[in-house]
Parts: structure tokens; C-alpha cells; sequence
């Protein structure tokens, strides 16, 4: 399916999308991509990740890296999402991102409300942005694969927590593993990991 959301925000010649993946999960790091894109090299399908399968998703990550000016990852970690709160840790990730773009951008498009000024470099806040701009579109993409790729490895440590599944998410398998055997050192300590009794079976 060829995707309806729009190209850019603005003319600019580097025009970067920013977006993160994992912010609510229970367990490893919050992930945050960086993308301009090439006005001449369109990559058809574009659409937010949560609405694309994992397959789709992957065909799409080889297309954005093989066709965006430029792009980057940014991953904050467990513990210093611990340390500084997983609204900060998501927008140092996505400082983190747009410091490994090899072209300053001109202006950011930052998926969601919230965002800390980068290098003085304009910025705006798009709701929902990952739905509406191709830029953000792609990286929501990188972040997502990024993500779920780091999540897989990080199962083959801790497979009883089902990460390679539920990618870290609070599903009731992910919870019931936390309360049968405790959690493990790289969940984030400062979530509340297990909900009361009672509500346990709202998650699935």
C-alpha cells in the first residue's frame, strides 16, 4: 500500500523526523531514530510502525538506510532512565540520534508533545507525527527495528521474560514472569513493575 502522509512539514533542504520507541515498556532501553530524507529518492509504504507489520518493517528499514541523506540512532539505557526519568531519557535519545546525523538538519519534526531544544535548531512537535510525516514515518521505523533487534538479544540472556515476544511491554506474560521469579537487571527499577492483584488481568 503506498502510504497518504505527507512528504515534509516545511521546505527546508534538511528537514529532520525524530521519533522513539519503548518509552512504556517495563524492561531495557528507550530508542530514539533520526531521519531527512531524500526529496528525489521516495520510499513508497511509508506509514507509522505500530500500524506495519514486522515484516513490512523490516523491508522498510533496509529502503530508509539505503535511501535517506542521512539518519541516526539513539539509545538511552535502563539505568539511566532510572536516573533521569523516561521523559528526559526520550528526548536524550533523541539527541542522541540527531548527533549521529552526518547533515546538520535545518529543521526537526519530533514525534509527540514534548521536546528540548537541540543545538538551537528550530523545532516543532507533531501528535501522532509518525502518522503524518514521512520523516518521522521512517523513524519511527528505525527505532522500532532497532529496538525489538536489541530486545531479541537481551532474550537470549533472560528468555523467561518472553522479550523476543512482548518486546519489554507490560503483557500479562511479561508481568506474571516478573512476580513468579523477580526482576531481572534490566528492567527499569522505577516502573511499577507489578500492578495490584486485582488488576493484573487487565494486561494482555
Amino acid at each position: 500500500m503506498e502510504s497518504l502522509i505527507l512528504p515534509y512539514q516545511h521546505t527546508f533542504e534538511a528537514e529532520a523526523g525524530c521519533d522513539e520507541a519503548g518509552r512504556g515498556c517495563l524492561a531495557g532501553p528507550v530508542v530514539a531514530a533520526a531521519v531527512i530524507l531524500d526529496p528525489y529518492e521516495p520510499i513508497k509504504a511509508l506509514n507509522d510502525s505500530k500500524k506495519l507489520s514486522a515484516k513490512q518493517r523490516a523491508a522498510l528499514r533496509i529502503e530508509i538506510i539505503d535511501k535517506a541523506r542521512a539518519f541516526g540512532i539513539g539509545i538511552v539505557d535502563h539505568h539511566e532512565i532510572d536516573q533521569i526519568n523516561i521523559l528526559n531519557a526520550s528526548i536524550l535519545a533523541m539527541h542522541r540520534a540527531l548527533a549521529q546525523l552526518s547533515i546538520q538538519p535545518e529543521f526537526i519534526l519530533v514525534d509527540g508533545n514534548r521536546f528540548k531544544p537541540y543545538h538551537q535548531i528550530p523545532h516543532e512537535c507533531m501528535v501522532k507525527g509518525d502518522a503524518r510525516f514521512a520523516s518521522i514515518a521512517a523513524a519511527s521505523i528505525l527505532a522500532k527495528t532497532e529496538r525489538d533487534q536489541l530486545m531479541t538479544e537481551l532474550h537470549a540472556i533472560h528468555p523467561e521474560y518472553a522479550w523476543d515476544r512482548n518486546q519489554g511491554y507490560p503483557t500479562l506474560a511479561h508481568r506474571s514472569a516478573i512476580a513468579a521469579i523477580g526482576p531481572s537487571p534490566f528492567h527499569r527499577m522505577t516502573f511499577q513493575l507489578l500492578p495490584l492483584q486485582n488488576q493484573l488481568a487487565l494486561f494482555d
